[in-house]
């Protein structure tokens, strides 16, 4: 048998009223905004645009508590050592020693961040639609929670540390980079070091990477791009190893809303969006037929 239609009117009306009903409780809207769509380009750039300006200005305005984060920066210093794992200084001084390596991992640091994200939300945009929204939400997230930790706990990075031995790559070797260093150290403030973005965006990007790239270099590059960062971080005293484990965790609550909210995981939603509804000739839109299962 083919397709079973509906011939009654009653039943013509059944049929359609049902979704309509539901879309119009809240209930129904919910699940609507729940469901994978296809972005939009316009939207996509302007949210984009904001947030980071949004992110910039708030990450500005946090009072540079100097005293504060100088202690804190001590704390952790010192809970390091007792760790035996204080190895921020050693590869500093290691990676200083060797011109081109550090001009080009502040540079690394200066460029990439940007860069890498943008590039990633872009290959989302255009290869998986599907799970766009999703992984902008985990993205998003991490870095509302990330200002929250600016606020709560100022800190200095090593390079501003009293008493030690850290040096500034950026401002020796005079390369153009970091906001937080050099001539540009007016413009950002010195003492919102944790979390580390410089870790949570990485670590968004190599998962995402991994997660749906389909060639093999692709996701190994996926893997060393966080680990690579890591290196970066530490070598040109912008932050501790421990910075980087609270970019780790503003990047697992992010992952965890993006749960809650979709009920899977970004990476098993589906990587494209079919057209729900299209437009009549007179300009409104109408459901998407769906034809009834096959009965016999």
């Amino acid at each position: 048998m083919g397709d079973t239609t509906v011939t009654t009117l009653e039943g013509r009306e059944e049929a359609t009223a049902q979704p309509v009903a539901e879309e119009t409780t809240g209930q129904g809207l919910v699940r609507r905004r729940r469901a994978p769509r296809r972005p939009r380009l316009w939207f996509e750039i302007l949210l984009i645009a904001v947030s980071y300006w949004t992110y910039s200005l708030i990450r500005n305005a946090v009072p540079e508590q100097r005293a504060e984060a100088l202690g804190n920066a001590d704390w952790i210093w010192r809970l390091e050592q007792q760790l035996g794992t204080a190895f921020e200084e050693s590869v500093n001084h290691a990676v200083n020693s060797v011109t081109w390596l550090v001009v080009g991992m502040n540079y690394y640091y200066a460029t990439l961040h940007f860069v890498v994200t943008l590039g990633v939300l872009v290959w989302l945009y255009r290869g998986h639609p599907g799970r766009y929204a999703a992984a902008r939400l985990v993205l998003f997230t991490t870095t509302g929670i990330a200002l929250v930790g600016y606020y709560l706990y100022p800190l200095a990075p090593p390079r501003l540390m009293n008493g030690q031995d850290f040096i500034d790559t950026v401002l020796v070797h005079q390369t153009w980079g970091s906001m937080a260093s050099g001539d540009l150290k007016n413009m950002s403030n010195q003492y919102a070091a944790m979390p580390s973005m410089h870790i949570g965006w990485s670590v968004w990007c190599g998962l995402t990477i991994f997660a749906l790239a389909t060639v093999p270099w692709a996701r190994v590059l996926g893997l060393v791009y966080p680990a690579a960062t890591l290196v970066v971080i530490v070598a040109t005293a912008n932050h501790f190893w421990l910075d980087a484990v609270g970019g780790v965790i503003c990047l697992a609550f992010g992952y965890g809303v993006a749960l809650v909210w979709y009920g899977r995981q970004p990476y098993a939603l589906p990587r494209l969006v079919p057209e729900r509804e299209k437009r009549t000739g007179q300009g409104k839109r109408e459901p998407e037929r769906i034809p009834v299962p096959k009965q016999g």
